[in-house]
């Protein structure tokens, strides 16, 4: 018999049966879009769980990003990271706006933010630094230079769904942070995502952007999109959030033996917990250099061939393709970390209900293999 196959991600589904009683009770309201029972409901919870004051549901993680930068107005340059997944630039291309890119740390992946300032023009308005594998990004410095040079701040959050730093949710940081609801992220709405941000009149504006621009019935007062979640993914999305924890839960088991099956492999290095951190365990990433017994593409072959499906995340770099590599902020030479990263990284499968004998098969691969 053949060995299951072992993907990178995986949701934890709901329980049928609490589903379809959910599912009539959208039917007999007649109400399945537009601001209805259980979209309402699930921004409560949401704003509840997450310790947040407003946040907006969109239909997935690529409009809130969109949104975000109409909502506040940004123009000219938006400065941003090449590790990330291409949705955090393509949101800055689709407003019309130049993306810059800046290098990132090499021990978390996220934007440094020692190398923002040499970025900034008198056209730069605003930075969206990514939290990238859920970990913090250092917000502190983020919003002291912002505050120097009058910037705006949208974080893409979309890997930090419940992170929290000292005790406070990461999404309260900068002016806005933006999540993504996708199948294999910690928290689904099958796919969803949704924009936060910090006093009613904004989320008004939002709530406005997100549903063509419509006021009331005759009023449109911008150029809006539609991308309103439905009410069946919200429904969906209720039952999850009453798993999420336990979900966490099972990914920090996950992460807490592959850390202790690779410590002593040479050529590995593996993110930290990080303290005064709450972490999701969104991502297992590993980072594997010349001292290791293979490249990592041949890693990520032999799993393959064990029927075990890593991922190169984030491989190649945004900055790498073909819509952003004319610009002069995509020179490899600007961004020698972020390719460093990128040609090094591996996720390993990571998911709630990962069987330990499975961890163990792809520990023992990575062990022979060194």
């Amino acid at each position: 018999m053949a060995d299951k196959q072992i993907t990178v991600t995986s949701p934890l589904l709901p329980k049928l049966d609490d589903f379809i009683p959910m599912l009539q009770d959208i039917w007999d309201r007649k109400w399945l879009t537009n601001n209805g029972f259980y979209h309402k409901e699930l921004e409560k919870a949401l704003a509840d769980y997450l310790g947040v004051k407003y946040i907006s549901l969109f239909t997935n993680g690529t409009l809130p990003l969109i949104t975000a930068l109409q909502a506040l107005k940004i123009t000219g340059e938006v400065i941003t990271t090449p590790y990330s997944f291409v949705a955090t630039t393509h949101s800055i291309w689709w407003n019309g706006l130049k993306p810059v890119f800046v290098d990132v740390d090499e021990e978390t992946g996220n934007i440094d933010p020692e190398k923002i300032e040499a970025a900034i023009t008198p056209h730069t308005t605003a930075i969206m630094p990514v939290h990238v594998y859920g970990t913090p990004c250092n917000m502190k410095r983020i919003q002291e230079i912002a505050d120097i040079y009058g910037l705006k701040i949208i974080y893409d959050a979309a890997h930090a769904f419940g992170v929290k730093k000292d005790g406070e949710s990461v999404l309260k940081a900068g002016d806005m942070s933006t999540l993504s609801f996708h199948a294999t992220k910690v928290y689904n709405t099958i796919e969803g995502g949704a924009l936060v941000c910090h006093d009613e009149a904004t989320k008004k504006r939002i709530d406005y952007l997100k549903n063509f621009g419509f006021a009331d019935e005759t009023t449109v007062v911008a150029p809006g999109i539609n991308s309103k979640m439905d009410e069946f993914r919200a429904a969906y999305g209720l039952l999850n959030l009453k798993q999420v924890d336990s979900a966490i839960e099972s990914r920090k088991h996950v992460a807490k033996a592959y850390r202790a099956g690779i410590k002593d492999v040479p050529g590995l290095r593996c993110l930290q917990d990080i303290e005064g951190v709450h972490h999701n365990y969104s991502y297992f990433p590993i980072f594997i250099n010349k001292e290791y017994g293979m490249s990592r593409d041949e890693l990520y072959a032999k799993l393959r061939e064990n029927n075990i499906l890593g991922r190169r995340y984030f491989y190649p770099l945004i900055s790498t393709f073909s819509a952003y590599k004319g610009l002069e902020s995509a020179n490899p030479k600007n961004l020698p970390v972020a390719h460093k990263l990128a040609d090094q990284v591996l996720c390993l499968p990571m998911y709630a209900g990962l069987e330990d004998n499975s961890v163990d098969r792809i520990i023992d691969i990575i062990q022979k293999n060194a």
